[in-house]
Formats: C-alpha cells, structure tokens, sequence
C-alpha cells in the first residue's frame, strides 16, 4: 500500500474532487504551511471551535456525551486552555477514493509546543470536513490559529478495492458538515 505523491494527490483533487478547496502548492508566507507537500497534504483548521470546559463538573462519556461540556468560539485565534482541549473542523471537504485510507498527523510547528492534533483515518469512501481533536498537554494556554495549517494528510492506495466501505456500511460521520460532537 504505497504512499501517494503530489501529483497524484494534485489530480485526484482536479479532477475527482477529492480535497475542496484544494491548494496546489505548500503556503507557509507568514503562516503555519498547509496546502499540497511531497507526499500529503497540510490541511487547515477553520474559524469555527468547541473548547472543553469543566465548567458542569461532567464526566466526559462516549456514550452519554454531554454537549455542554464545550464553549462554542469562532474567531482568528482560539485559545486552549492549560492542559485541555477543543474541537474544530477541517476547511477542506475529503472524499475519500474506495481504494485510499488516510493517516493523519499533527504538525511538527504546533507538536514542538505541546500542541497534539489527533484525527482517525478517513475510510474508504468517506466524505466530509474533518473533525479534528487538538489537545493542549502544557501548563500553559496555547493558540490555535484559523486557516492556517494544522494536519498532514498522507494517502495511502491499495492494489485491491476493500470489500466494505465507509458509505457501504452508512458511516455515522458521512459527509458531516461542522464540528461533530462524538455519536453512538
């Protein structure tokens, strides 16, 4: 299962839709880079965040999760508080080939001050703005910054086309629009 390179990241998203809005070269002019790379793409996170607070002591349960546990933010900067976390989503919408699963990883500008940038991978024939968990493990409060870059996406084909996909079983995350809060 090769890694995918540029060019093919960059015609995938040309002519099959795959990333939208789609920057065909790596931005870092006074920004945290995002756009296309060597061997992935640097997605950015939007304006649009949910930051944790333990303002209603709640205990923090998948299956019973309580929604007010988030302050809902938008803005340029979302500040993290010391040692918690928020959510926010992807600018770019992802439809995922059926013969392509992601891997995501956080990047390294935010990762060397303690900022961890945690997403699944996105299944074959997912589609949807990505949900991204980005957790502040300092002492300190953190910045975020809106529409800059956030993530590496890299994509990785296989020579056979899985049996089952993301659409086939109907996903509970297909094409989700905003910040998703976690469903059962």
């Amino acid at each position: 299962m090769p890694v995918k390179s540029d060019k093919w990241i960059t015609r995938m998203a040309r002519e099959h839709g795959m990333i939208e809005p789609f920057a065909d070269r790596q931005v870092r002019d006074g920004v945290i880079s995002f756009g296309v790379s060597s061997y992935g793409y640097d997605m950015r996170v939007a304006d649009d965040f949910r930051i944790f607070t333990n303002i209603n002591t709640t205990v923090v349960d998948p299956k019973e999760f309580d929604p007010t546990s988030f302050v809902e933010y938008k803005g340029d900067v979302c500040v993290i508080p010391p040692n918690s976390f928020a959510l926010g989503r992807s600018v770019e919408y992802f439809r995922i080939p059926r013969s392509v699963i992601t891997l995501c990883l956080g990047k390294s500008t935010y990762a060397r001050c303690g900022i961890i940038t945690n997403v699944t991978p996105f299944e074959p024939e997912w589609e949807g703005f990505v949900t991204l968990e980005i957790s502040n493990t300092t002492p300190l409060p953190a910045r975020i910054y809106a529409n800059e870059g956030i993530a590496q996406v890299l994509f990785l084909e296989s020579d056979e086309i899985c049996e089952t996909s993301y659409a086939d079983k109907k996903g509970k995350y297909q094409a989700q629009q905003g910040v998703t809060l976690p469903k059962l």
